[in-house]
């Protein structure tokens, strides 16, 4: 056999992976491959691999008699829409995809390439953990993962799509990293699995309930989106992918838009003329953004406050929306921590931030304040606070107390803030205002409730509008809702060129 015959059973053999029978187990699951997967996230014909012939060096256990080219990992790079990637997809069919010493010198090699070259990194997390045949090896080769991970933090777009299990050590990389996709009903992330939680605490529950995709979208916001299949879990990458550049050196790439007629009257209605009624933001988002282009993030966690990445004239945004359809838009601390970490990613890498407001304050009770509703909240006052990038706030009803200064005002550093004619912006709501302003007179008033709504007007008239804001310059324009479009876009075509540095320090303290 020649040389040129070896190189191909060498390579045949690793595309082949642990084996046929493996690999048919894993499509009865409804799970892709290691390698069908970065067919279908990559361009055509464009993946290089980097790597494909190593295997382990352990000799313990009979490990020496058991050796797969790649070992468990499928490393190099690609294009996806034409834009440079690296990325690695574990192969769960050696050896569960558990992680080795080699196995992590092939990510960290990509990682490193990823960061020279300035390209976002993908990895596709498919394994059983670390490989326990070679002990504190295979735990260091997570620490020299977990040292990249943090190191590219905020330098290159770092996106994680968990495609099977990812337990223990293992789940800390993707944590890390800056966004998070999980595949419904076969991916799972936990730091110990449910036999090590019945054995500690006596709890009976399952890999799903303890760690899936859906505990994991709506209880723990770990996880950013979920998909349905592994075919979903890519599309859905592709897609975020689109809305970010390549580093931070660099801008969002902007699709082609040619501007006409940008009135849009649907947005006129939306907001209810009750103060007390609820109302979708989605439908503003909608009405003001390209159309479909709203791509949410954290759709399930949190609900009281919406963010995501839309295109206004072509141009990536990142919106921060109060939802007052969800505890009336309030703060607490599961938005706030949702809303700051989506902040601080979006000025990571010069995403604009547009943020639609109807906010009555942070959410009251012991359990907000026990659980740090001080810190939690500080942390979104801190994200944008610290930002940056171009940065727009669009008041539409509701805009009191503290949740005021935090939701993006022109106190912390906003470039421009709007407000609809329905806006009220002040310490408090009119009827808590009364109550405590006017307090003796309503006691002493012959009928007073009577008093009350009259001195509630008396206070609404006052401050519960725009105007008085304006008059101070912390709004910079009262509009129509139907005008918002328009607005925003020359707004952000403005503020396009805008240079803005924080004074010299190695890093703040975020209030973690």
């Amino acid at each position: 056999m020649n040389n040129r015959d070896i190189l191909k059973n060498k390579l045949a053999e690793a595309k082949l992976g642990g084996g046929q029978k493996r690999i048919d187990a894993q499509h009865a699951k409804n799970k892709l491959t290691a390698r069908e997967r970065l067919d279908l996230l990559l361009d055509k014909n464009s993946f290089e691999e980097i790597g494909t012939l190593v295997k382990h060096r352990s000799t313990d256990f009979g490990m020496q008699n058991t050796h797969f080219p790649g070992d468990g990992v499928v490393t190099g790079y690609g294009t996806i829409d034409g834009r440079l990637v690296y990325v690695f997809s574990q192969d769960f069919t050696v050896f569960g995809g558990s992680l080795s010493e080699t196995h992590a010198e092939k990510i960290c090699k990509v990682m490193d390439l990823a960061m020279k070259n300035g390209a976002p990194f993908i990895g596709l997390n498919d394994s059983g953990g670390a490989r326990i045949q070679e002990g504190v090896v295979s735990l260091g080769g997570y620490a020299d993962i977990f040292y990249r991970n943090t190191r590219a933090s905020g330098v290159i777009p770092q996106l994680s799509a968990i495609m099977g299990p990812c337990a223990g050590g293992a789940v800390y990389s993707p944590a890390i990293t800056d966004f998070i996709l999980m595949v419904e009903d076969t991916s799972y992330m936990f730091v110990t699995g449910p036999n090590v939680v019945k054995t500690v605490t006596n709890e009976e529950v399952t890999s799903e309930d303890l760690g899936g995709a859906s505990v994991h979208s709506q209880k723990s916001g770990v996880a950013h989106l979920t998909a349905a299949n592994d075919l979903e879990a890519i599309e859905d990458l592709k897609k975020l992918l689109s809305y970010i550049p390549q580093n931070c050196e660099e801008r969002a790439p902007a699709k082609s838009y040619t501007l006409a007629d940008e009135t849009r009257n649907q947005l006129a209605t939306i907001v209810p003329k009750s103060a007390t009624q609820p109302y979708d933001i989605r439908e503003v988002i909608q009405g003001v953004i390209d159309l479909n282009s709203f791509f949410e993030i954290h759709e399930n966690f949190a609900p009281n406050i919406v963010v995501g990445f839309a295109r206004l004239a072509g141009r990536s945004i990142g919106i921060v929306a109060n939802q007052p359809a969800y505890l009336a838009g309030v703060l607490d601390v599961q938005s706030s921590q949702k809303g700051a970490r989506f902040v601080r990613f979006c000025d990571c890498f010069n995403i604009p931030l547009l943020v639609f407001e109807d906010v009555p304050g942070f959410l009251p009770g012991t359990d907000q304040e026990w659980n740090a509703i001080i810190t939690n909240g500080a942390k979104l006052l801190y994200a944008f606070s610290e930002a940056t990038v171009p940065r727009i706030t669009v008041i539409t009803r509701k805009a009191y107390g503290g949740a005021y200064d935090v939701m993006n005002s022109k106190h912390i550093g906003a470039d421009l803030n709007f407000a609809w004619p329905s806006a009220e912006i002040a310490v408090m709501g009119a009827k808590g205002a009364a109550e405590i302003i006017f307090k003796r007179e309503i006691q002493d008033a012959e009928n007073p409730v009577q008093a009350l709504a009259e001195k509630e007007a008396e206070y609404a008239a006052i401050f519960a509008n725009p105007y008085r804001a304006a008059e101070r310059g912390f709004i910079d324009q009262v509009i129509l809702p139907e005008e918002t479009r328009i607005k925003l876009i020359k707004s952000f075509a403005m503020l396009e060129n805008k240079v803005e540095s924080l004074p010299k320090k190695k890093h703040g303290n975020i209030p973690l």
